[in-house]
């Protein structure tokens, strides 16, 4: 089993040529949640439905989120009654969170309720979210205290920011599996998603860092950055907010308590010596995910760096 961190449209990417390469069966998703939210009563996951969508062929190709040809008739509606619709949800989007938070209702966890949602959708990856536990990501900001979601989508992540916190995960449990998943996997590996707005919650979480520093497999990470910029915000803007540099360099250093490999762009080949003298071993490729093609590439040269290949 390979076990991978992950979140985002960066995260989703890499997973769909990770499957392409290693087989379904093969790999288990572990899912930060730490953007969840609730918009008009309903329970939303951007970062599961976002993986869910693109390992079901479902996703919109060219945002990365939400479904492909979807219609926003309902937010038009709500729109002309006076409502808030900055947060964008398709119709056929709204039957996935309707369903979720049906669910959740009735007593069912998130772990069952992504279960489920993949079921139906045809995804036999095995998809965990990090926590059954809310565990809400806060950014603080010159513009005051936000929600993920008001920072990134209703603010457009402008505003700078001074710290991010996750409410409650002293608290949290990971969610059944998670821990097993890194205990029992082939290899560790971190997808290119935002190093702290995706993977640093799932980090968090009590015990998780921990597993993964004591993993004898090898832990291998991929850099979202390319020649200093970010295909997908808002990494740029929370790493440079909490001091730490817009490069594949900067984002190493994050890792380098836990990483075995890093995995970074052709175009920032130049940092590689850096990344060796943080103690971990540089493979440089082509990180740009263009397309199937680039995206099952980098997959192959992940898992090689694993010893997996």
């Amino acid at each position: 089993m390979i076990t991978v961190l992950s979140g985002g449209v960066g995260g989703s990417r890499f997973l769909r040529g990770l499957v392409q390469v290693a087989g379904r069966e093969e790999v288990t998703a572990v899912v930060n949640t730490g953007d969840d939210d609730e918009f008009f009563g309903l329970y939303v996951c951007p970062d599961l439905d976002i993986v869910t969508y693109a390992l079901a062929g479902l996703v919109d190709e060219e945002r990365g989120w939400g479904y492909r040809g979807d219609t926003f008739h309902c937010l038009e509606a709500l729109a002309r009654l006076g409502g808030e619709t900055w947060f964008r949800l398709g119709d056929r989007d709204l039957a996935a969170h309707i369903h979720r938070t049906s669910l959740l209702r009735r007593g069912h966890t998130l772990s069952e309720v992504a279960a489920d949602v993949a079921r139906r959708l045809g995804v036999r990856v095995r998809l965990l979210p990090m926590s059954d536990d809310r565990v809400p990501t806060i950014v603080e900001t010159q513009a005051g205290t936000l929600s993920f979601q008001e920072y990134l989508v209703k603010r457009r992540a402008r505003d700078r920011v001074r710290a991010v916190r996750f409410h409650g995960v002293e608290k949290a449990r990971p969610a059944p599996g998670v821990l097993e998943a890194l205990g029992e996997a082939r290899a560790i590996i971190v997808a290119p998603s935002n190093p702290i707005g995706s993977i640093e919650p799932i980090l968090s979480l009590p015990g998780v860092r921990e597993a993964v520093r004591a993993s004898r497999v090898p832990v291998v990470a991929v850099s979202p950055v390319v020649a200093g910029r970010v295909f997908q915000p808002p990494a740029d803007g929370m790493l440079s907010g909490l001091g730490h540099e817009v490069s594949a360099r900067g984002v190493a250093r994050l890792y380098a308590s836990f990483a075995d490999a890093f995995v970074l762009d052709e175009q920032d080949a130049e940092q590689a010596e850096d990344v060796a003298v943080l103690g971990l071993r540089p493979v440089v490729t082509n990180t740009v995910m263009a397309g199937p093609a680039e995206r099952e590439s980098l997959a192959r040269v992940v898992l090689d760096a694993a010893g997996v290949g």
